[in-house]
């Protein structure tokens, strides 16, 4: 009762305000400022400053402030944009046991779920090189040191004529400090409630500002610590007979085998005993539970050292510098691997280490004796920009830079088997059973018969080497054309040559498909983007009837691409001041994203990838289901179970494709009855053709079983194929093509209002977003594949509703805050209604902060996230952990503690 009560008050005293679907984002103001609406700031989406009046409602945005972010805790940029209401689908973060492909240990953003591909991320203003370990698809938010942040500003509208390519679904614009006098310092601790997943920072900053000009240095070090699985699931969960059971991986620690009579065995579990023992295999008895080795949350660490500088030359001149510098040192827990998967290992019915006295296939074997593996990265990156910028005239700006910018990385795994020579190990011409041999003879045939000299001889560390490089001149130039009875008409143009280039080198053995992992090709590629752009601010009406102003905006951007040749692009919009408090606004543009160098360039690979197979007990459905009719009809066994949870997925890179194309419509309205209240609502609708589309294998797998006839084009061979005799996937496809379209369309509800309480300045932000379709059509012709309020297999979670709504306050040396996240129902796209796990409830996380101040100088704050250890529901299409760890907290209930010190 007395843990309910606050609870339930705080969270009615919000929910009330902007419904139960609400959420905050956008930043309250500190304490001591002045009521402001949400958009009093000049933010992302124009390049025109006109003197006289900022430009406000060119699209809706979120703006995230340095006081806001302080209060979060966070010591990544990803905790911050993760949590957005507009973030959705999948993206890198430590709480995906492998991360994300083509990103080796970076953390990203994904406004509207598009992808992280379709959403452009800048730092002031100025693209960033991709991060990762080679020929990566997206910027690494791990290089931008959380406490440099002045804000953080979110274009939720297609910009592609304002700032390029790929900001198909927004901008995230990274503003870092530049007005920092003497010196700051940070100290941040905190871990979970259960004694885990540490995590601690150190931020330095010292500024100078100065009639010659400015300089703001800092030096951050971060560092976070691991949770194991199990500590949070303890194994991998799967509906049988009604009820939720550990299943675990059918590559088990004693070998699973395939007789000639079609038998299945397995051998011996357990250290000790009889080497020779077999039995007939059992997924309840012999399945490996693969949980204890692997981690909830990733460790990593991270160095930043950055520096930004202004030199005054003349009043009206100005030279300016930005220098990063990032490096990340990230690992990842991983089973120990096992034969099998990528090389079929045929054992004669006379071998020595053959107790079955039938000719075998060892379909899976995991090599316990040698112990985890760890998938391992590091990265440096650099990032340079020089330039100069002024004016000239009464109303003109310009500016004009070099932007330089540089990854490099190299990842590892332990414990790899080096399938040649396990081979040899199995070749009684070659191998010896003699002490200190060679070529040691191997026996794989039962827990622990694998010796340490096999061990030694067969297992390897792979090393990967890569990067990304981007070079980049700018120039650009704003101002006031001429005037017109309603206003100026202002003007913005510019150009842009930008190189870019990725390399990967994967481990010469895992390119020549020796080393027990995934295959790889070698990436390498580079294309030269040409680009000019002319933007318009046209006052057509003012003062009038209903129409404080009203203003026409316009942008139209030209683009040569090396490998694509020339794409064009535009954008127009109205902003009707309708009343002092009432605003319209409406924008239309185009857009389109270029392949990357992985999508182009990838060589075809191989993984297990978590997937569902549809046939799996398929003759306990009712006869008359579409199913069981295709699975019946497609000569899937009876009895056929699926025996893991995975299933080897080709993957790779296609040289054909050619750039997206999209249509982006935004409108919306803003109302501040008051000064102190300002209310927002948007609609936006983006439809995508030519789409580059990658479909999860779970996902290509529900819509072939479920299409009567097995009609669908997914049931072809070129998607997947079975073995014949057991039934098993042996083939599945997921390859990238330009076939697809995707169309989605929503609303974007936000509020933000300040008023006083017994003396306390409070803040209520909210901001909030509702889903209303999502839909992908593979290719023309196809259904629709309908994502709307799904949680998928490989793509994320596309919930209806999510929100995150805050309350702040402040009185004196006094200051504390509230903030609920909330994530709406959802149904697992892959599972049958009646399925455990089919739908996911609504999910709210509590967080809170108390923090207070000694005087100017110093101050001390206090936070605790997810308040009331909320935990992740099980979804049957989980990626780890029994649930979608994209979108729900593996953690649980965490504090931390910061004090920070300025002089």
């Amino acid at each position: 009762m007395s843990t309910q009560l606050p609870r339930t008050a705080v969270a009615t005293a919000v929910l009330l305000f902007v419904s139960h679907a609400f959420a905050q984002q956008s930043a309250p103001p500190s304490s001591d400022a002045q009521p402001a609406s949400l958009e009093k700031v000049q933010i992302t989406g124009s390049r025109i400053n006109l003197k006289q009046a900022q430009i406000s409602g060119v699209g809706p945005v979120t703006v995230i402030d340095a006081e806001t972010i302080q209060r979060t805790g966070a010591i990544s940029a990803e905790t911050l944009l993760q949590r957005l209401p507009a973030s959705a689908g999948t993206a890198g973060n430590q709480t995906s046991a492998y991360w994300t492909g083509n990103g080796y240990g970076t953390t990203q953003v994904n406004l509207r779920g598009l992808g992280i591909n379709r959403t452009l991320v800048l730092l002031n203003g100025r693209r960033v090189v991709n991060g990762g370990t080679g020929a990566n698809s997206s910027v690494d938010l791990n290089m931008i040191p959380v406490a440099m942040i002045e804000r953080v500003e979110v274009l939720k509208d297609g910009a592609s004529a304002i700032y390029g390519a790929d900001a198909v679904a927004g901008v995230v614009n990274i503003i870092t400090k530049s007005g920092i006098k003497g010196g700051e310092a940070s100290v941040r601790y905190g871990q979970t409630s259960r004694g885990d997943g540490e995590e601690m920072a150190v931020d330095l900053a010292y500024g100078l500002q100065g009639a010659a000009g400015s300089l703001v240095t800092g030096i951050n070090y971060s560092e976070s610590g691991a949770i194991n699985m199990a500590t949070r699931a303890p194994c991998g969960l799967a509906e049988v007979d009604g009820k939720l059971a550990c299943v675990g991986s059918s590559s088990t620690i004693g070998g699973r085998a395939r007789l000639a009579d079609g038998r299945r065995v397995n051998f011996k579990q357990t250290l000790g005993g009889d080497p020779n023992f077999y039995e007939t295999y059992s997924a309840t008895k012999h399945n490996y539970n693969s949980n204890p080795t692997l981690n909830a949350v990733n460790p990593i660490k991270r160095l930043n050292l950055s520096a930004f500088g202004t030199v005054n030359l003349a009043e009206d001149t100005q030279l300016f510098t930005e220098a990063l510098f990032s490096h990340r040192e990230s690992n990842q827990l991983a089973t120990p691997g096992a034969l099998g998967v990528y090389r079929p290992i045929n054992i004669a019915a006379n071998h020595p280490t053959n107790p079955t006295g039938q000719s075998l296939v060892l379909e899976r074997r995991r090599l316990e004796e040698g112990g985890t593996r760890t998938f391992g990265q590091e990265s440096n990156i650099f990032r340079i920009v020089a330039g100069a910028k002024g004016s000239f005239g009464k109303s003109w700006d310009w500016s004009a830079a070099v932007n330089w910018g540089r990854n490099t990385g190299v990842d590892s795994t332990t414990n790899v088997a080096n399938l040649d020579r396990v081979d040899q190990t199995l070749d009684r011409s070659k191998c010896s059973t003699t002490a200190g041999a060679a070529i040691p003879c191997g026996n794989y045939l039962g827990y622990g018969n694998v010796t340490p000299e096999v061990l030694r001889y067969i297992m390897m560390k792979t090393r990967d080497t890569g990067g990304n490089d981007q070079k980049g001149v700018s120039a650009n130039i704003s101002g006031e054309l001429f005037d017109l009875p309603a206003g100026t008409v202002g003007f913005a143009a510019g150009t842009e040559v930008r190189k870019e280039s990725g390399w990967r080198d994967p481990d010469n053995l895992t390119v020549l498909g020796v080393a027990n992992t995934n295959r790889q090709d070698p990436i390498a590629g580079k294309y030269t983007a040409r680009e000019v752009y002319a933007e318009l601010a046209v006052p057509l009406l003012k003062k009038l009837p209903f129409v404080e102003s009203l203003q026409f905006n316009t942008a139209a951007r030209y683009s040569d691409y090396s490998l694509f040749g020339s794409k064009s692009t535009y954008k127009a919009g109205l902003d009707w001041q309708v009343l002092p408090g009432l605003k319209v606004r409406s924008n239309v543009s185009s857009a389109f994203r270029v392949p990357n160098i992985p999508e182009l360039y990838g060589g075809v690979s191989e993984g297990n990838l978590t997937t569902t197979d549809p046939c799996s007990n398929w003759s306990t459905l009712p006869t008359s289901s579409v199913v069981s009719k295709n699975c019946q009809a497609a000569g899937v066994p009876a009895g056929y179970k699926q025996l893991g949870n995975t299933i080897l997925t080709t993957v790779g890179g296609n040289p054909t494709l050619s750039p997206e194309d999209a249509k982006t419509m935004t409108a919306g309205v803003v109302w501040s009855p008051t000064k102190a209240l300002t209310l927002t609502l948007d609609y936006y609708n983006i439809k995508i053709t030519n789409a580059i589309q990658s479909v999860a294998g779970s996902t290509k797998l529900a819509v072939c079983y479920n299409t009567p006839g097995l009609a669908h084009i997914f049931c072809s061979p070129s998607s997947f194929t079975r073995n014949k005799t057991t039934g098993e996937i042996d083939f599945l496809s997921s390859q990238p093509v330009n076939a697809a379209d995707e169309k989605i369309s929503g609303f974007d509800v936000g509020a933000l209002y300040e008023f006083n309480v017994a003396g306390f300045m409070t803040t209520l932000n909210a901001e909030a977003s509702y889903l209303k379709n999502y839909q992908v059509r593979p290719f023309p012709g196809a259904d629709a594949i309908d994502y709307t309020g799904k949680i998928t297999g490989g793509r994320g979670s596309y919930t209806q509703w999510r929100s995150l709504s805050s309350v702040t306050v402040a009185k004196g040396p006094w200051s504390g805050s509230y903030t609920l996240q909330y994530i709406g129902a959802a149904d697992d796209i892959n599972a049958a209604p009646t399925d455990i796990g089919a739908k996911a409830p609504t999910v709210t996380y509590h967080s809170a902060q108390v923090k207070y101040a000694f005087n100017k100088q110093l101050d001390f704050a206090v936070g605790v996230d997810n308040l009331f250890d909320k935990k992740p529901p099980f979804i049957q299409s989980y990626t780890d952990a029994n649930t979608d760890t994209m979108t729900y907290d593996l953690q649980g209930r965490r504090w931390h503690v910061r004090a920070g010190y300025r002089w």
